[in-house]
Protein backbone atom coordinates (compact mmCIF):
# COMPACT_ATOMS: atom_id res chain seq x y z
CA UNK A 1 0.00 0.00 0.00
CA UNK A 2 1.23 3.45 -1.29
CA UNK A 3 0.83 5.48 2.35
CA UNK A 4 1.86 8.65 1.20
CA UNK A 5 -0.89 8.45 -1.14
CA UNK A 6 -3.34 6.82 1.71
CA UNK A 7 -2.11 10.16 3.64
CA UNK A 8 -2.32 12.71 1.20
CA UNK A 9 -6.16 12.05 0.92
CA UNK A 10 -6.79 11.44 4.60
CA UNK A 11 -5.27 15.31 4.99
CA UNK A 12 -7.84 16.51 2.01
CA UNK A 13 -10.52 14.59 4.35
CA UNK A 14 -9.27 15.80 7.60
CA UNK A 15 -9.43 19.54 5.52
CA UNK A 16 -12.67 19.17 4.83
CA UNK A 17 -14.15 17.76 7.94
CA UNK A 18 -12.69 20.71 10.35
CA UNK A 19 -13.91 23.44 7.64
CA UNK A 20 -17.29 21.55 7.99
CA UNK A 21 -17.05 21.34 11.72
CA UNK A 22 -16.48 25.15 12.84
CA UNK A 23 -18.27 26.53 9.36
CA UNK A 24 -19.54 29.86 10.69
CA UNK A 25 -23.18 29.28 9.09
CA UNK A 26 -25.09 31.82 11.30
CA UNK A 27 -22.58 34.43 10.27
CA UNK A 28 -24.24 37.33 8.33
CA UNK A 29 -20.60 37.89 6.04
CA UNK A 30 -20.42 34.45 5.79
CA UNK A 31 -23.73 33.95 4.50
CA UNK A 32 -23.11 37.19 2.06
CA UNK A 33 -20.27 35.72 0.85
CA UNK A 34 -21.72 32.39 -0.27
CA UNK A 35 -24.60 33.97 -1.69
CA UNK A 36 -22.12 36.39 -4.40
CA UNK A 37 -19.77 33.02 -4.79
CA UNK A 38 -23.18 31.37 -6.45
CA UNK A 39 -24.06 35.17 -7.86
CA UNK A 40 -21.07 35.13 -9.56
CA UNK A 41 -21.41 31.96 -11.34
CA UNK A 42 -24.75 32.92 -12.18
CA UNK A 43 -23.83 36.44 -13.87
CA UNK A 44 -20.37 34.46 -15.54
CA UNK A 45 -22.90 31.77 -17.02
CA UNK A 46 -25.07 34.11 -18.24
CA UNK A 47 -23.27 37.03 -19.62
CA UNK A 48 -19.99 35.60 -20.53
CA UNK A 49 -19.70 32.02 -21.28
CA UNK A 50 -21.97 31.47 -24.48
CA UNK A 51 -21.12 34.82 -26.04
CA UNK A 52 -17.22 34.82 -24.86
CA UNK A 53 -16.27 30.92 -24.43
CA UNK A 54 -18.27 28.93 -26.77
CA UNK A 55 -16.33 30.85 -29.97
CA UNK A 56 -12.90 31.04 -27.87
CA UNK A 57 -13.32 26.97 -28.05
CA UNK A 58 -14.29 26.55 -31.71
CA UNK A 59 -11.50 29.27 -32.66
CA UNK A 60 -9.03 26.84 -30.22
CA UNK A 61 -10.58 23.79 -32.44
CA UNK A 62 -9.77 25.42 -35.67
CA UNK A 63 -6.42 26.30 -34.21
CA UNK A 64 -5.42 22.35 -33.55
CA UNK A 65 -7.00 21.07 -36.34
CA UNK A 66 -6.71 23.47 -39.23
CA UNK A 67 -3.58 25.10 -38.66
CA UNK A 68 -0.43 23.19 -39.31
CA UNK A 69 1.97 22.48 -36.59
CA UNK A 70 4.12 23.72 -39.20
CA UNK A 71 2.50 27.28 -39.73
CA UNK A 72 2.38 27.56 -35.60
CA UNK A 73 6.17 26.96 -35.17
CA UNK A 74 7.20 29.10 -38.33
CA UNK A 75 5.68 32.15 -36.69
CA UNK A 76 5.82 31.45 -32.66
CA UNK A 77 8.40 28.09 -32.74
CA UNK A 78 12.09 27.80 -32.66
CA UNK A 79 12.10 28.30 -36.69
CA UNK A 80 11.11 31.59 -36.31
CA UNK A 81 13.30 35.00 -35.50
CA UNK A 82 12.63 35.64 -32.47
CA UNK A 83 11.43 39.21 -32.98
CA UNK A 84 8.87 38.24 -35.15
CA UNK A 85 7.22 35.37 -33.30
CA UNK A 86 7.54 38.00 -30.15
CA UNK A 87 6.01 40.81 -32.52
CA UNK A 88 2.99 38.31 -33.29
CA UNK A 89 2.27 37.05 -29.69
CA UNK A 90 2.32 40.24 -28.29
CA UNK A 91 0.10 42.79 -30.56
CA UNK A 92 -2.15 39.54 -31.11
CA UNK A 93 -4.70 40.82 -28.45
CA UNK A 94 -5.47 44.14 -30.10
CA UNK A 95 -7.70 42.09 -32.57
CA UNK A 96 -9.53 39.43 -29.89
CA UNK A 97 -12.24 40.95 -27.25
CA UNK A 98 -11.10 38.08 -24.68
CA UNK A 99 -10.49 37.80 -21.19
CA UNK A 100 -8.28 35.80 -19.03
CA UNK A 101 -10.27 33.12 -19.00
CA UNK A 102 -11.30 33.26 -22.45
CA UNK A 103 -7.58 33.56 -24.09
CA UNK A 104 -6.63 30.21 -22.46
CA UNK A 105 -8.62 27.89 -24.87
CA UNK A 106 -6.62 29.87 -27.48
CA UNK A 107 -3.40 29.65 -25.40
CA UNK A 108 -3.29 26.25 -25.10
CA UNK A 109 -4.20 25.70 -28.89
CA UNK A 110 -0.85 27.40 -29.93
CA UNK A 111 0.82 25.50 -27.13
CA UNK A 112 0.10 22.42 -28.20
CA UNK A 113 0.41 23.01 -31.49
CA UNK A 114 4.42 23.50 -30.73
CA UNK A 115 4.39 27.69 -30.06
CA UNK A 116 7.74 28.20 -27.69
CA UNK A 117 7.18 29.04 -24.11
CA UNK A 118 8.38 32.69 -24.35
CA UNK A 119 5.66 33.77 -27.33
CA UNK A 120 2.94 31.35 -25.87
CA UNK A 121 3.28 32.79 -22.67
CA UNK A 122 3.40 37.03 -24.61
CA UNK A 123 0.36 35.94 -26.17
CA UNK A 124 -1.21 34.40 -22.85
CA UNK A 125 -0.61 37.89 -21.50
CA UNK A 126 -1.51 40.33 -24.11
CA UNK A 127 -5.00 38.43 -25.10
CA UNK A 128 -6.74 39.99 -22.32
CA UNK A 129 -4.69 43.13 -21.66
CA UNK A 130 -4.62 45.10 -24.99
CA UNK A 131 -7.86 44.04 -26.33
CA UNK A 132 -8.54 47.35 -28.78
CA UNK A 133 -11.93 47.92 -26.92
CA UNK A 134 -10.61 47.72 -23.61
CA UNK A 135 -7.92 50.17 -24.69
CA UNK A 136 -10.17 52.59 -26.53
CA UNK A 137 -12.57 52.52 -23.08
CA UNK A 138 -9.38 53.33 -20.35
CA UNK A 139 -8.77 56.33 -22.18
CA UNK A 140 -12.13 57.60 -22.42
CA UNK A 141 -13.34 57.17 -19.03
CA UNK A 142 -9.90 57.11 -16.96
CA UNK A 143 -7.77 59.28 -19.13
CA UNK A 144 -5.76 59.20 -22.49
CA UNK A 145 -2.69 58.62 -20.31
CA UNK A 146 -3.49 55.98 -18.41
CA UNK A 147 -5.05 54.48 -21.78
CA UNK A 148 -1.34 54.67 -23.38
CA UNK A 149 0.37 53.60 -20.40
CA UNK A 150 -1.77 50.49 -20.55
CA UNK A 151 -1.08 49.86 -24.16
CA UNK A 152 2.57 50.67 -23.64
CA UNK A 153 2.77 48.60 -20.52
CA UNK A 154 0.68 45.58 -21.51
CA UNK A 155 2.96 45.32 -24.88
CA UNK A 156 6.13 45.77 -23.05
CA UNK A 157 5.21 43.08 -20.19
CA UNK A 158 4.50 40.36 -22.50
CA UNK A 159 7.48 40.22 -24.44
CA UNK A 160 9.64 41.06 -21.36
CA UNK A 161 7.74 38.02 -19.45
CA UNK A 162 8.01 36.04 -22.37
CA UNK A 163 11.78 36.53 -22.62
CA UNK A 164 12.44 35.78 -18.84
CA UNK A 165 10.16 32.70 -19.04
CA UNK A 166 12.13 31.53 -22.04
CA UNK A 167 15.33 32.11 -20.10
CA UNK A 168 14.65 30.49 -17.47
CA UNK A 169 13.20 27.05 -18.95
CA UNK A 170 16.13 27.84 -22.01
CA UNK A 171 17.06 24.06 -21.71
CA UNK A 172 13.63 22.68 -22.24
CA UNK A 173 12.80 24.93 -24.71
CA UNK A 174 16.44 24.21 -26.55
CA UNK A 175 15.20 20.60 -26.62
CA UNK A 176 12.18 21.88 -28.07
CA UNK A 177 13.64 23.76 -30.25
CA UNK A 178 16.05 20.83 -31.62
CA UNK A 179 12.88 18.92 -32.26
CA UNK A 180 11.12 21.27 -34.35
CA UNK A 181 14.08 22.46 -36.32
CA UNK A 182 14.58 18.35 -37.02
CA UNK A 183 11.32 18.35 -38.27
CA UNK A 184 10.55 18.09 -42.19
CA UNK A 185 8.35 20.48 -43.93
CA UNK A 186 5.15 18.80 -45.42
CA UNK A 187 2.91 20.18 -47.44
CA UNK A 188 -0.12 22.08 -46.00
CA UNK A 189 -3.41 20.40 -46.51
CA UNK A 190 -5.15 23.57 -47.83
CA UNK A 191 -4.43 26.91 -48.72
CA UNK A 192 -3.24 29.47 -46.28
CA UNK A 193 -5.99 31.44 -47.29
CA UNK A 194 -8.28 29.27 -46.31
CA UNK A 195 -7.92 28.85 -43.09
CA UNK A 196 -7.15 32.58 -42.44
CA UNK A 197 -10.65 33.45 -43.89
CA UNK A 198 -12.15 30.83 -41.51
CA UNK A 199 -10.08 31.79 -38.69
CA UNK A 200 -11.09 35.23 -39.30
CA UNK A 201 -14.54 34.75 -39.32
CA UNK A 202 -15.08 33.17 -36.11
CA UNK A 203 -12.71 36.23 -34.33
CA UNK A 204 -15.21 38.52 -35.80
CA UNK A 205 -18.69 37.03 -34.53
CA UNK A 206 -16.22 36.83 -31.18
CA UNK A 207 -15.47 40.57 -31.28
CA UNK A 208 -18.56 41.70 -32.24
CA UNK A 209 -20.83 39.63 -30.51
CA UNK A 210 -19.10 40.92 -27.42
CA UNK A 211 -18.79 44.96 -28.57
CA UNK A 212 -19.32 46.20 -25.67
CA UNK A 213 -21.88 49.73 -24.93
CA UNK A 214 -19.72 53.08 -25.43
CA UNK A 215 -20.51 55.63 -23.08
CA UNK A 216 -22.21 58.04 -25.60
CA UNK A 217 -24.85 57.82 -27.89
CA UNK A 218 -23.13 59.23 -31.07
CA UNK A 219 -19.95 58.21 -33.06
CA UNK A 220 -18.41 55.20 -34.97
CA UNK A 221 -18.13 53.17 -31.71
CA UNK A 222 -21.74 53.37 -30.80
CA UNK A 223 -23.12 52.88 -34.39
CA UNK A 224 -21.03 49.70 -34.18
CA UNK A 225 -22.63 48.86 -31.04
CA UNK A 226 -26.15 49.55 -32.14
CA UNK A 227 -25.58 47.02 -35.24
CA UNK A 228 -23.63 45.18 -33.58
CA UNK A 229 -26.20 41.88 -34.42
CA UNK A 230 -26.30 42.81 -37.95
CA UNK A 231 -22.99 42.43 -37.82
CA UNK A 232 -22.39 38.99 -36.26
CA UNK A 233 -25.54 37.56 -38.43
CA UNK A 234 -23.12 39.13 -41.89
CA UNK A 235 -20.13 37.17 -40.54
CA UNK A 236 -22.58 34.23 -39.59
CA UNK A 237 -23.60 34.04 -43.69
CA UNK A 238 -20.22 34.08 -44.49
CA UNK A 239 -19.07 31.23 -41.87
CA UNK A 240 -21.97 29.15 -43.19
CA UNK A 241 -19.80 30.48 -46.96
CA UNK A 242 -16.66 28.91 -45.22
CA UNK A 243 -18.43 25.89 -44.03
CA UNK A 244 -19.69 24.73 -47.32
CA UNK A 245 -16.70 25.12 -49.89
CA UNK A 246 -13.26 24.69 -47.10
CA UNK A 247 -14.41 22.47 -44.96
CA UNK A 248 -16.62 20.80 -47.64
CA UNK A 249 -19.53 19.99 -45.13
CA UNK A 250 -23.11 19.15 -46.99
CA UNK A 251 -24.84 21.94 -48.46
CA UNK A 252 -28.31 20.89 -47.86
CA UNK A 253 -27.91 20.65 -43.86
CA UNK A 254 -25.62 23.58 -43.94
CA UNK A 255 -28.92 25.30 -45.71
CA UNK A 256 -31.45 24.00 -43.00
CA UNK A 257 -29.11 25.05 -40.25
CA UNK A 258 -28.84 28.74 -41.81
CA UNK A 259 -32.79 28.63 -42.30
CA UNK A 260 -33.16 27.93 -39.07
CA UNK A 261 -31.24 30.19 -37.61
CA UNK A 262 -32.37 33.35 -39.48
CA UNK A 263 -35.60 31.90 -38.74
CA UNK A 264 -34.84 32.23 -34.89
CA UNK A 265 -33.42 35.51 -35.61
CA UNK A 266 -36.62 37.28 -36.91
CA UNK A 267 -39.02 35.62 -34.39
CA UNK A 268 -36.86 36.47 -31.31
CA UNK A 269 -34.89 39.57 -32.83
CA UNK A 270 -34.85 41.09 -29.21
CA UNK A 271 -33.52 38.53 -27.54
CA UNK A 272 -29.87 37.59 -29.69
CA UNK A 273 -29.37 35.14 -27.16
CA UNK A 274 -31.41 32.31 -28.89
CA UNK A 275 -30.83 32.05 -32.64
CA UNK A 276 -26.64 32.62 -31.16
CA UNK A 277 -27.60 29.11 -29.12
CA UNK A 278 -29.12 27.92 -31.98
CA UNK A 279 -26.75 28.28 -34.44
CA UNK A 280 -24.38 26.55 -31.24
CA UNK A 281 -26.37 23.77 -31.18
CA UNK A 282 -26.81 23.17 -35.08
CA UNK A 283 -22.79 23.41 -35.75
CA UNK A 284 -22.13 21.10 -33.17
CA UNK A 285 -25.06 18.45 -34.24
CA UNK A 286 -23.59 18.88 -38.20
CA UNK A 287 -19.87 18.73 -36.63
CA UNK A 288 -20.61 15.69 -34.84
CA UNK A 289 -22.33 13.58 -37.94
CA UNK A 290 -19.43 14.28 -40.10
CA UNK A 291 -16.37 13.11 -41.02
CA UNK A 292 -12.04 14.03 -41.04
CA UNK A 293 -11.47 17.31 -40.24
CA UNK A 294 -14.69 18.57 -38.88
CA UNK A 295 -15.69 15.63 -36.98
CA UNK A 296 -11.67 16.42 -35.42
CA UNK A 297 -12.66 20.35 -34.81
CA UNK A 298 -15.23 19.89 -32.84
CA UNK A 299 -13.59 16.86 -31.02
CA UNK A 300 -10.29 18.96 -30.42
CA UNK A 301 -12.94 21.83 -28.75
CA UNK A 302 -15.22 20.01 -26.99
CA UNK A 303 -11.67 18.27 -25.35
CA UNK A 304 -10.74 22.16 -24.65
CA UNK A 305 -13.74 22.98 -22.81
CA UNK A 306 -13.70 19.75 -20.30
CA UNK A 307 -10.07 20.62 -19.29
CA UNK A 308 -11.08 24.24 -18.85
CA UNK A 309 -14.88 24.46 -17.72
CA UNK A 310 -14.54 22.40 -14.53
CA UNK A 311 -11.50 24.41 -13.09
CA UNK A 312 -13.06 27.37 -14.27
CA UNK A 313 -16.09 27.15 -12.52
CA UNK A 314 -14.53 26.19 -9.23
CA UNK A 315 -12.27 29.06 -9.49
CA UNK A 316 -15.45 31.92 -10.46
CA UNK A 317 -17.11 30.53 -6.55
CA UNK A 318 -14.22 30.89 -5.06
CA UNK A 319 -13.90 34.76 -6.49
CA UNK A 320 -16.90 35.12 -5.43
CA UNK A 321 -16.96 34.09 -1.90
CA UNK A 322 -13.78 36.14 -1.39
CA UNK A 323 -14.19 39.39 -3.56
CA UNK A 324 -17.95 39.61 -3.90
CA UNK A 325 -19.72 39.80 -7.38
CA UNK A 326 -20.25 42.73 -9.93
CA UNK A 327 -23.54 43.76 -9.19
CA UNK A 328 -22.12 45.41 -6.18
CA UNK A 329 -22.32 42.88 -3.47
CA UNK A 330 -19.38 41.92 -0.86
CA UNK A 331 -17.14 39.07 -0.47
CA UNK A 332 -15.79 37.70 2.58
CA UNK A 333 -12.85 40.25 2.26
CA UNK A 334 -14.79 43.75 2.74
CA UNK A 335 -14.23 46.28 -0.65
CA UNK A 336 -13.86 49.04 1.69
CA UNK A 337 -10.72 47.15 2.87
CA UNK A 338 -8.88 47.09 -0.32
CA UNK A 339 -9.90 50.54 -0.88
CA UNK A 340 -7.95 52.02 2.11
CA UNK A 341 -4.96 49.29 1.59
CA UNK A 342 -4.32 51.23 -2.54
CA UNK A 343 -4.34 55.13 -1.76
CA UNK A 344 -1.52 56.87 -2.37
CA UNK A 345 2.17 55.45 -4.25
CA UNK A 346 3.63 53.54 -1.83
CA UNK A 347 5.47 50.43 -2.50
CA UNK A 348 2.66 48.44 -0.54
CA UNK A 349 -0.27 49.91 -2.07
CA UNK A 350 0.97 49.03 -5.69
CA UNK A 351 1.86 45.65 -4.62
CA UNK A 352 -1.52 45.32 -3.04
CA UNK A 353 -3.12 46.29 -5.76
CA UNK A 354 -1.23 44.13 -7.93
CA UNK A 355 -1.95 40.75 -6.14
CA UNK A 356 -5.45 41.64 -5.71
CA UNK A 357 -6.05 42.64 -9.17
CA UNK A 358 -4.37 38.92 -10.29
CA UNK A 359 -6.63 36.95 -8.23
CA UNK A 360 -10.15 39.24 -9.25
CA UNK A 361 -11.90 37.99 -12.10
CA UNK A 362 -12.81 40.25 -15.08
CA UNK A 363 -14.29 40.03 -17.86
CA UNK A 364 -13.99 42.05 -20.81
CA UNK A 365 -14.03 45.96 -20.07
CA UNK A 366 -15.17 44.96 -16.76
CA UNK A 367 -12.25 46.29 -15.20
CA UNK A 368 -12.92 49.74 -16.08
CA UNK A 369 -15.92 50.66 -14.69
CA UNK A 370 -14.63 48.88 -11.22
CA UNK A 371 -11.90 51.10 -10.95
CA UNK A 372 -13.19 53.95 -11.79
CA UNK A 373 -15.47 53.59 -8.29
CA UNK A 374 -12.20 52.61 -7.11
CA UNK A 375 -10.50 55.71 -8.09
CA UNK A 376 -13.68 57.95 -6.98
CA UNK A 377 -12.90 56.30 -3.73
CA UNK A 378 -9.22 57.51 -3.03
CA UNK A 379 -6.95 55.02 -4.90
CA UNK A 380 -3.50 56.01 -5.87
CA UNK A 381 -2.82 56.38 -9.78
CA UNK A 382 0.17 54.32 -9.76
CA UNK A 383 -2.07 50.99 -7.78
CA UNK A 384 -4.60 52.01 -10.20
CA UNK A 385 -2.38 51.11 -13.34
CA UNK A 386 -0.98 48.01 -11.57
CA UNK A 387 -3.97 46.37 -10.94
CA UNK A 388 -5.11 47.39 -15.05
CA UNK A 389 -1.68 45.10 -15.96
CA UNK A 390 -2.30 42.77 -13.47
CA UNK A 391 -6.11 42.21 -13.45
CA UNK A 392 -7.27 41.73 -16.58
CA UNK A 393 -3.97 38.97 -17.37
CA UNK A 394 -4.44 37.14 -14.13
CA UNK A 395 -7.67 35.69 -12.01
CA UNK A 396 -7.91 32.50 -9.93
CA UNK A 397 -10.01 30.92 -12.28
CA UNK A 398 -7.30 31.22 -15.41
CA UNK A 399 -4.61 30.68 -12.44
CA UNK A 400 -5.78 27.42 -11.96
CA UNK A 401 -6.00 26.57 -15.83
CA UNK A 402 -2.71 27.54 -16.55
CA UNK A 403 -1.55 25.14 -14.22
CA UNK A 404 -2.81 22.38 -15.87
CA UNK A 405 -1.54 23.12 -19.19
CA UNK A 406 2.18 23.88 -18.64
CA UNK A 407 2.39 22.85 -14.75
CA UNK A 408 2.60 24.12 -11.14
CA UNK A 409 6.37 25.48 -11.51
CA UNK A 410 5.73 27.76 -14.90
CA UNK A 411 2.38 28.98 -13.63
CA UNK A 412 3.86 30.33 -10.37
CA UNK A 413 6.85 31.79 -12.04
CA UNK A 414 4.35 33.17 -14.51
CA UNK A 415 2.30 35.01 -11.62
CA UNK A 416 5.13 35.84 -9.87
CA UNK A 417 6.34 37.82 -12.63
CA UNK A 418 3.22 40.22 -13.63
CA UNK A 419 2.50 40.59 -9.85
CA UNK A 420 6.59 42.07 -9.60
CA UNK A 421 6.29 43.97 -12.92
CA UNK A 422 2.78 45.34 -12.61
CA UNK A 423 4.20 46.36 -9.06
CA UNK A 424 7.01 48.13 -9.98
CA UNK A 425 5.23 49.78 -12.97
CA UNK A 426 2.78 51.44 -10.71
CA UNK A 427 5.26 53.27 -8.83
CA UNK A 428 7.37 54.51 -11.73
CA UNK A 429 3.74 56.04 -13.17
CA UNK A 430 2.42 56.96 -9.76
CA UNK A 431 5.58 58.81 -9.38
CA UNK A 432 5.38 60.33 -12.88
CA UNK A 433 1.67 61.30 -12.90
Amino acid sequence: MNWKEQYKSFLWILLFFVFAYYMPVQNESFKSAIYEAFALAKWYAQEHVLLCLVPAFFIAGVISVFVSQNAVIKYLGAKASRWKAYLVASVSGTILAVCSCTVLPLFSGIHKRGAGLGPAIAFLYSGPAINILAIILTARVLGFELGMARIIGAVFFSVVIGLIMSLIYRREEKNKADAQLAMPEPEESRPLWETTFHFFVLVAILVFANWGKPDTTEGFWYLMFAYKWVLVGVFGILFSFSLIYILKLKKLFVFIGLVIVLTAALIWGNNPLIPFSAAVVILTLILTFSKGEPNEWLGESWGFAKQIMPLLGAGVLVAGFLLGSPNGGHGIIPNEWIVNLVGGNSLFSNFFASITGAFMYFATLTEIPILQGLISSGMGKGPALALLLAGPALSLPNMLVIRSIIGTQKTFVYISLVIIMATITGIIYGSIF
